[in-house]
């Protein structure tokens, strides 16, 4: 083989490297070119059968063929592993692919995420907290003392926590049962005046139906300063109410009793958003001005201090948004269901 033989095997050679499509065809050009018996060996081999005075220039053009034929080799390889495999067989390049579908969030985290957009516009920070409690966070720090119904063990998730160095002492630990232990720490953190809005899972052992549920989510809010009153919380739920369920959205209050506000209130909405229900007006939160004996428990000084508080289960504001007959079809991982929203 003479120099003009090489440089047009050199050209065919990388042509056939470039136009390889497939693993199979490129180990073909690879055996033809570069293998034991391949094109590089033959013309290497046939130095011997070169006159002395032209091995140098056969030697030089022999070594370039198979150092460019080698990087070839490496570059289509390099190039089909990167490339996306194709189905083996008949393939029509025309034909429509599959869509990857695209997913969205659950229609609770959608909910939590609008309310909380509307408290973050009225000056409330996220804040988020442990969902395993204690017992002075969830009771004692919300004015619920020993003996008090709520702290009954067949009303909560106790914890029976075992190890060789756990616990140091007992302490009772509990799924918390309210987001109330939020704004508890939250207080605990900060000093007033504060705005804070609290999301999360909480717990009770109720038996499931179509509106109860052993594990559900709410959501809290907590504001404390030195001059605040009752009609600063009733523009607060106001504001929200008519933002989240529509301008014509009107609201009354209820007087209630909770344990850890005083004085306290159930609100209930009335919208055209509701008006295929036979009820006119429906409960959807409650709230109330700060118990003092809750500024106590966290160092707040309630001759200085007072606050207002709220809290709302979010599966009920969900359902009487959007229609939703059952809680369980939040957590029935049912498309057909989730798709809706």
């Amino acid at each position: 083989m003479d120099l003009a033989a090489i440089t047009a095997a050199l050209t065919a050679g990388l042509a056939a490297f470039e136009g390889a499509a497939t693993p199979e065809q490129l180990e073909e050009v690879r055996r033809e070119y570069l293998g034991g018996s391949g094109l590089v060996k033959k013309v290497l081999g046939g130095m011997k059968d070169v006159p002395k005075e032209q091995r140098g220039q056969f030697g030089k053009a022999a070594n370039e063929l198979n150092a460019r034929l080698t990087a070839a080799f490496e570059s289509a390889k390099t190039r089909l592993a990167s490339a996306p495999a194709l189905p083996s067989g008949d393939f029509d390049v025309t034909r429509p692919g599959i869509r990857r579908e695209v997913g969205h969030a659950h229609i609770i985290t959608q909910t939590i995420e609008e309310i909380v957009a509307i408290f973050n516009r009225l000056g409330f920070a996220q804040v988020e907290g442990p969902e395993v409690e204690d017992e002075f966070h969830n009771f004692d720090a919300l004015n619920i003392p020993p003996g008090h119904p709520a702290r009954n063990e067949d009303d909560n998730f106790f914890l029976q926590l075992s190890g060789p160095d756990w616990p140091p002492k007992p302490v009772p630990l509990l799924l918390r049962s309210q987001t109330s232990t939020i704004q508890i720490r939250a207080m605990q953190n900060m000093q007033p005046p504060l705005r804070v809005i609290a999301p999360g899972r909480v717990y009770r052992p109720d038996e499931v139906d179509a509106t109860h549920h052993f594990m559900f989510h709410q959501i809290e809010g907590l504001a404390v300063a030195e001059d605040l009153n009752f009609g600063d919380l009733r523009s607060v739920l106001e504001l929200f109410v008519r933002e989240y369920f529509g301008a014509d959205t009107k609201m009354r209050l209820r007087p209630h009793y909770f344990p850890f506000t005083e004085v306290s209130a159930e609100v209930d909405i009335n919208c055209e958003m509701f008006s295929h229900l036979k009820k006119p007006w429906l409960e959807i939160l409650g709230c109330g001005m700060v118990h003092p004996n809750v500024l106590t428990a966290v160092g707040y000084d309630p001759e200085k201090y007072n606050g207002f508080a709220f809290g709302m289960g979010v599966e009920r504001i969900a359902m009487l948004k959007h229609g939703i007959g059952d809680i369980r079809h939040f957590v029935a991982n049912d498309l057909r269901f989730l798709r809706q929203f």
